[in-house]
C-alpha cells in the first residue's frame, strides 16, 4: 500500500503520525511511504532519518494526499487537507468527531475512511490508543495547572505543594480514567493535596491501593462535585463518554462560586469539555478567565511534549497500520473487531453510533459496509 505521512499544520502541533522505525517497518512489510519533507523536524527526526528508513520524500502535503491510499496522522485534518481527501482514501488518526459537526460533515462528503485512534478498542473495554495520550495529557494537567496557579499567569499565587508551615493546593481531579490516574500520579509526586471523583468504585479501590491515605476518594456525585470544586485550587476534568461529548460536571453557576485565581485545567475538551465555562484554546494562547476562574483548555496538549508524544503515540498505532495497509481496512475489521470500532466515517455514511447520535447522522454499522 503507499502510505502518506504530511507534516502537522494544527497551532503548535510538533508530532508526526510515523517515525522513521515505524517507517521501516511499514517499508519491511512491502509498503511504500512518502512522507513530507520536515515533518519530523520540530522534534529531532531529520529528513535523512526519514530515507535511511525506506521513505521516500516529497516536498508538500499536497504531493502526500494525492499519491497515498492510506494518510497517517496525529491531529484531525485542518480545512485546506480537508479538500485533498478523495473517496475511498483511508485516514487514519484522532479525529474526535463529536463536538465537531463541520469536520464531520466535510469528512462525510470527502468519501473517505475515517479511522479514529480514540475509539478503536482494546481488551476489557479499554482505549490502548487514546491510553498514551491520556497519560501524557494527565501528568501535563498537573504541570500545567501549578503553573497558572502563579500570580504572574493570572492565578491566585499558590505553591502547588506547598512548604512547611504553609498547606499544599488542593487538586481535585473529576475522573479516574487513564488521565486521572497519571493527574493522581503527579499530584501527589509534587506533594499537593488530592482528591480524585469517579463513578466507579472498583477505579477509586484501585487508586487508594496505591495511594493510601496520601488521597482521597469520593464517589463522583453532584454534592461531592461541589464541595470539593468549591474548596479547590486546582480542578483537572478527565471525564470521557467514548465517542460522544463529555459529560458537563462542573456548571457555569458553579465557576462563579470556586476561589478567585483558582485553576481549572479540561483535558477533555477535544471531546467538547467537561466544564460548561469551557471552549478550545491553542498553546499561543492556552487561557481565558471565567469569573475570576482561570481555564485552560488546550486541545492538543501533548503537542507541546511533541518528541515524547510522538513516540508514544508509535507504539500504539503501528501494529493497526500494519494491518489496514497488509489487509486492507474491509479485511483488517471483518478480522479485528477492536479496529473496527475505530471506524467513524466511510464511504458517506457515519459508521459510530455515539458520533451519529449527537450529531443527527443516519448510523450505519460498520458491518454493513464490510460485506
Amino acid at each position: 500500500m503507499q502510505i502518506g505521512v504530511p507534516q502537522e499544520i494544527k497551532n503548535h502541533e510538533y508530532r508526526v503520525g510515523l517515525t522513521p522505525a515505524s517507517v521501516r517497518e511499514l517499508c519491511a512489510h512491502g509498503h511504500s511511504v512518502r512522507v513530507q519533507s520536515g515533518a519530523g523536524a520540530a522534534i529531532g527526526l531529520s529528513d535523512e532519518d526519514y530515507r535511511a528508513a525506506g521513505a521516500t520524500l516529497v516536498p508538500d502535503a499536497a504531493s502526500v494526499f494525492a499519491q497515498a491510499e492510506m494518510i497517517i496522522k496525529v491531529k484531525e485534518p485542518q480545512a485546506q487537507e480537508l479538500t485533498m481527501l478523495r473517496p475511498g482514501q483511508i485516514l487514519y488518526t484522532y479525529l474526535h468527531l463529536a463536538p465537531d459537526a463541520a469536520l464531520t460533515a466535510a469528512l462525510v462528503k470527502s468519501g473517505a475512511v475515517c479511522i479514529a485512534y480514540e475509539t478503536i478498542t482494546g481488551p476489557n473495554r479499554t482505549l490502548p490508543l487514546l491510553a498514551p495520550m491520556s497519560e501524557v495529557a494527565g501528568r501535563m494537567a498537573v504541570q500545567a495547572g501549578a503553573t497558572h496557579l502563579e500570580k504572574s499567569r493570572g492565578g491566585m499565587g499558590v505553591l502547588l505543594g506547598g512548604v512547611p508551615g504553609v498547606p499544599a493546593a488542593h487538586v481535585v481531579i473529576l475522573g479516574a480514567g487513564t488521565v486521572g490516574a497519571n493527574a493522581v500520579q503527579m499530584a501527589v509526586g509534587m506533594g499537593a493535596r488530592v482528591t480524585v471523583l469517579n463513578r466507579s468504585m472498583e477505579k477509586l479501590r484501585t487508586l487508594d491501593a496505591l495511594y493510601g491515605n496520601r488521597i482521597h476518594t469520593l464517589l463522583a456525585s453532584a454534592h461531592n462535585i461541589e464541595q470539593s470544586v468549591l474548596d479547590a485550587e486546582l480542578v483537572i476534568g478527565s471525564a470521557l463518554v467514548t465517542g460522544a461529548t463529555a459529560p458537563k460536571l462542573v456548571s457555569r453557576a458553579l465557576v462563579s462560586r470556586m476561589k478567585q485565581g483558582a485553576v481549572m485545567v479540561d483535558v477533555a475538551i477535544d471531546q467538547g469539555g467537561c466544564f460548561e465555562t469551557s471552549h478550545p484554546t491553542t498553546h499561543a494562547d492556552p487561557t481565558f478567565v471565567v469569573d475570576g476562574v482561570v481555564h485552560y483548555c488546550v486541545a492538543n496538549m501533548p503537542g507541546n511534549v511533541a518528541r515524547t508524544s510522538t513516540f508514544a503515540l508509535n507504539n500504539a498505532t503501528l501494529p493497526h497500520a500494519l494491518a489496514l495497509a497488509g489487509k486492507g481496512w474491509q479485511q483488517a475489521m471483518r478480522e479485528d473487531p477492536h479496529l473496527r470500532h475505530g471506524l467513524n466515517i466511510a464511504q458517506g455514511h457515519v459508521t459510530h453510533e455515539a458520533v451519529a447520535q449527537q450529531l443527527g447522522y443516519a448510523y450505519v454499522p460498520a458491518e454493513q459496509l464490510l460485506d
